[in-house]
């Protein structure tokens, strides 16, 4: 029988051991940063109260708690928590699950996948065959069989021109320049950086700018900022333009994350 191990918050501790999935749980403050590192086991990242951000080499990703990121042994990246974040991080063998993607992916995460990741990580660290923790586990793994891919990624460009856009974007989601006025700061025809983004990250600018506006606006909203300000910070000229476009894209108000009710939409107003 393998000693039984306390509950542990260190990653070290789930590395090496005898069964195929393991549960840590931990608790980070709004705003902790993990710095860039990577693990021997896949996992699967999942909060149940705040928002992740991941970064990779080329990539960002937006983890809210309806959803779960799946990282591959050996993929470096980093984390920063938006809100008060309770960590659980399933370690999964990468030996016994060989069929895995080699890809970062994010995950839906039903309710019946939720309650067995926190009912896992109320458990031993190392558990028996036979016992309560193995059939839970194995229950994790069926799930897993079954999640449906929900990524809601921002890819980052190589092009050197359009970095200079990308960079300014992320850190002013509420810059409601055209390509036109970007031409000049970036050294490139309007129909020039257009085709670059279809090219390099495969969608348009407008697009592009959707999607980092409603990253912010889930790490704002998960802070507890107003709709009202997070909107402006996103570039919207009203609450209720705003609500409209987050419901389209990200499948629900967000009234869901802040608890708090918006006003209707006016037509019309569906654009930023």
């Amino acid at each position: 029988m393998p000693a039984k191990i306390p509950r542990s918050t260190n990653h070290l501790d789930f590395q090496h051991l005898p069964q195929t999935l393991a549960v840590m749980v931990k608790d980070f403050p709004d705003g902790f940063y993990i710095a860039g590192h990577k693990h021997e086991r896949h996992q699967l990242l999942y909060a149940t109260s705040g928002i992740m951000r991941l970064y990779t080499d080329n990539e960002i990703w937006i983890v809210p708690n309806d959803r779960a990121v799946y990282i591959p042994a050996g993929t470096v990246h980093a984390v920063k928590m938006y809100g008060d974040v309770t960590m659980h991080t399933l370690y999964i063998d990468a030996s016994a699950r060989e069929s895995e993607p080699e890809s970062l992916r994010v995950i839906l995460v039903s309710d019946l996948m939720r309650e067995l990741i926190k009912a896992l990580g109320r458990e031993a660290v190392v558990y028996r065959p036979g016992s309560r923790g193995d059939k839970i586990a194995g229950l994790i793994a069926s799930e897993l069989e079954l999640a449906k891919n929900e990524a809601f990624n921002i890819p980052l460009p190589a092009d050197a021109r359009l970095q200079t856009l990308c960079s300014h974007l992320l850190a002013n989601p509420s810059d409601r320049s055209t390509l036109d006025d970007w031409s000049g700061r970036c050294g490139a025809s309007p129909r020039t950086l257009s085709r670059l983004f279809e090219q390099e990250l495969g969608m348009s600018f407008r697009r592009w700018r959707q999607i980092i506006r409603f990253h912010h606006a889930i790490e704002s909203l998960a802070q507890g900022k107003p709709i009202k300000q997070v909107a402006a910070e996103c570039g919207y000229l009203s609450p209720s333009a705003f609500s409209a476009a987050f419901q389209s894209v990200i499948g629900h108000a967000p009234s869901v994350i802040t608890g708090k009710d918006v006003l209707p939409v006016p037509k019309g107003q569906y654009a930023p």
